[in-house]
C-alpha cells in the first residue's frame, strides 16, 4: 500500500509541474477535469451522481471555467464575477426544483449547491493563483499548504504523537502532527521563497510574512482535511473513489487543497501588493 501510495504521489507531483509549467487553458481544464470528478464523487454520497440536477451542476461547472478562460485577469476585480455565477447557478437549481417537484428535496438541491461551490468554485483559486504576476512561483504554496502540510504532519505525528487532535472524528491524527504540519508549512515556505527570492523580487519581511500565512494556510488545510472525513464518517464511506491508487478519489487527495488555495491567493495578493 506504501508503495502504490508514493508512487502515484510522484505521478502527481509530475502532473502538478507540467500543468503549473504551461498554466493557462490547459491548468484551467486540469482543474475543471479534477472539479467534475470532485463533483461525482460527492454528489455518489448523496446518491444523486445522475440526476438531472447534478447534471446541470456539471455543464454548469464546465461553464464557469470556460468563462474563466476567457475573461480572467488577475489585475481585476472578480467579486462581481463571482456573485452573478453564483446567482444564476443558485436561481437555475431552484427552478429545476420547483418545476420538477417532487422529484426532488430540499436537503438535495442545498447539496449540490454546496458542491458546486466547494469543489468547482474553490479549487479555480489556483488558477487564480497561478496567473498573478509572479504566480508560477506563488501557487506553489497552495501545495506546501496543503500536500507538504500533511506529509509533514503524518510524519511528526507517526514519531511522536501522542494526543489525539480530534479522536471521534479521525484517530490517528494529534496536536504534535499538527504543530509539525503547520511548522512544515513554514518552513517549506521559507525555503521556496528564499530559493526564488530573486525571481519573486521580495524582500525578506515579506517572505516572512508569507511563511507566517503559509502556517494559518497550513491549519486550515486540516479543517478541510477534517471536513471532508466528517462527510464520509456521516455517510459511512470510507473513501470517495478509487481514482487515484493508494489514496482513494479526487476529494481524499484535494480535500485540504480545496479550502487552501482561497487563502493562499489572497495571502499573495494582500502580503505582496
Amino acid at each position: 500500500m506504501f508503495k502504490t501510495r508514493l508512487l502515484s504521489g510522484i505521478v502527481l507531483v509530475i502532473l502538478a509541474i507540467v500543468f503549473i509549467g504551461f498554466g493557462g487553458p490547459l491548468l484551467a481544464a486540469g482543474i475543471g477535469f479534477i472539479s467534475l470528478v470532485g463533483m461525482f464523487e460527492l454528489y455518489r454520497v448523496y446518491g444523486m451522481e445522475r440526476s438531472v440536477l447534478a447534471v446541470f451542476s456539471y455543464v454548469f461547472a464546465l461553464a464557469y471555467y470556460i468563462a474563466l478562460i476567457w475573461n480572467f485577469s488577475p489585475l481585476q476585480d472578480h467579486s462581481a464575477f463571482f456573485v452573478c455565477m453564483i446567482a444564476a447557478y443558485l436561481i437555475l437549481i431552484l427552478a429545476i426544483y420547483v418545476f420538477s417537484y417532487p422529484k426532488y428535496k430540499a436537503d438535495q438541491m442545498m447539496a449540490v449547491f454546496f458542491g458546486f461551490f466547494y469543489v468547482a468554485l474553490m479549487l479555480s483559486y489556483v488558477y487564480f493563483t497561478r496567473m498573478l504576476p509572479k504566480g508560477e512561483y506563488l501557487v506553489w504554496l497552495i501545495f506546501v499548504c496543503s500536500w507538504g502540510c500533511d506529509t509533514c504532519a503524518y510524519c511528526v505525528g507517526k514519531l511522536m504523537g501522542k494526543h489525539k487532535m480530534a479522536p471521534v472524528l479521525s484517530p490517528k491524527k494529534s496536536v504534535e502532527g499538527a504543530c509539525g504540519g503547520v511548522l512544515g508549512a513554514m518552513l517549506l515556505t521559507l525555503i521556496l521563497g528564499f530559493a526564488f527570492q530573486g525571481k519573486l523580487e521580495v524582500r525578506t519581511s515579506e517572505l516572512l510574512l508569507l511563511a507566517g500565512g503559509a502556517g494559518i494556510g497550513g491549519l486550515i488545510s486540516m479543517v478541510g482535511d477534517l471536513a471532508a472525513s466528517a462527510i464520509k464518517r456521516n455517510y459511512d464511506i470510507k473513501d470517495y473513489g478509487t481514482l487515484i491508487p493508494g489514496h482513494g478519489g479526487v476529494l481524499d487527495r484535494f480535500d485540504s487543497m480545496i479550502i487552501t488555495a482561497p487563502i493562499v491567493y489572497y495571502l499573495c495578493v494582500f502580503a505582496l501588493a
